[in-house]
């Protein structure tokens, strides 16, 4: 049996555009797109450090009382090798255009439903849009 991957916790925000696409984000060095976001410090509860993240990441504000908690996803993470990500996922609402800051090189607005157009993340691509996409078609 090999040992069990080290677990990256993360926050992820879920914003749409008027006609239903997703923000999707791609840090500096790397080829895949995911859900802007990241690591809560300490002590810092989750909608905490999705507000600073998208703050740092995309100079937008937070509608943190309008959050949805979509749930908890788990899948490999893209930048560190041999390591699973699991995510809190919100689908959002936020003030402000989003534009790159920080660690993040570019921004784009993705279908829910695939094709994407753009190479996502495993956890975007299996998890997180699906839902999004899910919770769309039932209402």
């Amino acid at each position: 049996m090999s040992a069990a991957a080290a677990t990256i916790h993360i926050v992820a925000a879920v914003i749409l555009d008027d006609r239903g696409r997703a923000l999707v984000v791609r840090k500096h060095g790397t080829s895949r797109f995911m859900q802007p976001g990241g690591k809560p410090g300490p002590g810092e509860a989750p909608l905490q450090a999705l507000t600073r993240e998208l703050d740092e990441e995309l100079g937008v504000q937070l509608h943190a009382a309008s959050a949805i908690a979509l749930g908890s996803f788990e899948d490999w993470a893209v930048n560190e090798p041999g390591h699973r990500v699991q995510a809190q996922a919100w689908r959002v609402w936020i003030e402000g255009e989003p534009c790159a800051r920080a660690e993040i090189a570019e921004l784009a607005w993705v279908p829910l439903q695939p094709p994407h157009g753009r190479p996502l993340a495993p956890l975007s691509e299996h998890h997180i849009l699906p839902t999004v996409a899910a919770l769309a078609t039932a209402r």
